[in-house]
């Protein structure tokens, strides 16, 4: 009979635990989400005062920031007053309404997302970095100094931008143009004859180049000399051609590697006018008399060396054409063709370096080394162009042409080498 009314007891101690502990936990929601929302319309009135500057100013005065709610939005920390309170049979004297509902939001966090925890109170008070008076309400006093006038917004107008698209021009244009007066010296047996002498002349090289940046190029050069003299000795020629040139050099490149390029050269010359010897009226060479034409293929590499002080082209044809045509037929023989043809044609390899070295600012070097063989015959040429830069527009000369062609007659002093200086001075003009 003790037995039944001890576990009636129980039952009903039980049951009153049990409906004081739901009690309890609604108390808690209830108040953790009065504490929740109680925050939010602080924000919001808050901010509406803010809005105003002046109010602010006379509100900040007096708005009280209570300190309590740290907890929760500092990094999160494990307390041991939300143990306490979950565990404790009695409510502790100190605690508010506000502190529990703190407590319980910080439990709930911990039981649900236990992860998210950073550190522990112990190590705070280890530290010494734990304020124990947060608790207590902080009424900051806070001045405004200067009251600034709201800045109206202004719309933000685009101005309109006319669009304007241009298509790349790869072409490149330029050109030099010079006419110096010169002391001239040329070796008896100078294919295109001449003598030594104090002249003039004129000349021009022009060049148009297209590069698309990336696969191809195309290269042209036209070079136009042409020069005049006068000598006492000659009482036959009043006037002689001493410097005579017409060349133009064409170039068709595909881009192999970096550098390198496969390409078609092709290379035709010839001269303007007859080329006499003085107190002599046999003519050495005319216009069309010889002419040369030559197409190469191979590949030609771009130098760029010495900070691009040294640039220009080597070129090499193993695979080359030579087209050679003289007019007058007196002059077949002279120019390796057989007596009374006009033309000669074979095929063999060929090699042109064209270089430009800007030693200094006002000093440049300009040489070109052209070779050609049959493997009957050779012919090699190598002009050397010195320049000094006086000013803008006058320059001074010296130009060394030695050539070997072992299709001409031989020469009894110097063999098949022939060989042509001159050094000028005179106006100068680039573009």
């Amino acid at each position: 009979m003790k037995y039944k009314y001890l576990l009636l007891l129980l039952a009903v101690m039980l049951v009153a635990s049990d409906a004081s502990a739901q009690r309890r936990r609604r108390m808690a929601r209830a108040q953790m989400a009065l504490v929740v929302r109680n925050y939010k319309d602080s924000l919001a009135v808050l901010r509406q005062r803010l809005d105003s500057v002046q109010h602010a100013n006379d509100s900040l005065r007096t708005e009280a920031t209570d300190g309590r709610y740290f907890r929760l939005f500092v990094p999160t920390t494990f307390y041991h007053s939300a143990i306490h309170q979950q565990l404790s049979l009695t409510t502790p004297e100190d605690s508010d309404a506000v502190r529990q509902a703190i407590d319980q939001a910080l439990m709930s966090l911990y039981m649900r997302r236990p992860e998210l925890i950073k550190g522990y109170e112990s190590q705070l008070l280890e530290t010494g970095s734990l304020r124990t008076d947060v608790n207590e309400e902080v009424k900051p006093q806070v001045e405004l100094v200067d009251i600034a006038e709201p800045v109206p917004e202004e719309p933000d107008i685009q101005p309109e931008v006319e669009l304007e698209v241009k298509k790349p021009n790869f072409w490149t244009f330029k050109g030099d143009n010079s006419l110096q007066f010169l002391q001239n010296y040329v070796s008896d047996n100078w294919h295109k004859g001449g003598e030594s002498n104090y002249s003039a002349v004129g000349s021009i090289v022009l060049e148009a180049n297209y590069n698309d940046k990336e696969k191809f190029k195309f290269e042209n050069k036209l070079e136009a000399k042409l020069g005049f003299q006068t000598s006492r000795s000659d009482t036959v020629h009043k006037f002689k051609t001493n410097n005579d040139l017409l060349r133009l050099t064409s170039k068709l490149g595909i881009q192999a590697h970096k550098r390198w390029y496969y390409t078609l050269q092709i290379l035709a010359y010839t001269q303007f006018a007859r080329g006499l010897k003085p107190n002599d009226k046999y003519t050495y060479s005319d216009f069309m008399s010889p002419f040369d034409l030559n197409l190469g293929l191979g590949m030609e590499y771009k130098v760029e060396a010495l900070n691009k002080k040294l640039t220009g082209t080597v070129n090499i044809s193993p695979f080359s054409y030579n087209f050679r045509y003289v007019d007058r037929l007196g002059l077949s023989t002279s120019y390796g063709l057989k007596e009374g043809r006009h033309s000669l044609h074979d095929f063999g390899s060929q090699l042109t370096i064209d270089l430009e070295w800007k030693m200094a600012d006002q000093i440049s070097w300009k040489t070109r080394l052209y070779g050609y063989t049959s493997y009957k015959r050779a012919e090699v040429e190598w002009e050397n162009m010195f320049t000094l830069k006086v000013s803008k527009y006058i320059s001074a000369n010296l130009f060394l042409y030695p050539r070997f062609d072992d299709s001409c007659k031989r020469d009894d002093d110097m063999g098949y080498f022939q060989f042509q200086e001159y050094s000028s001075l005179g106006l100068s003009f680039t573009f």
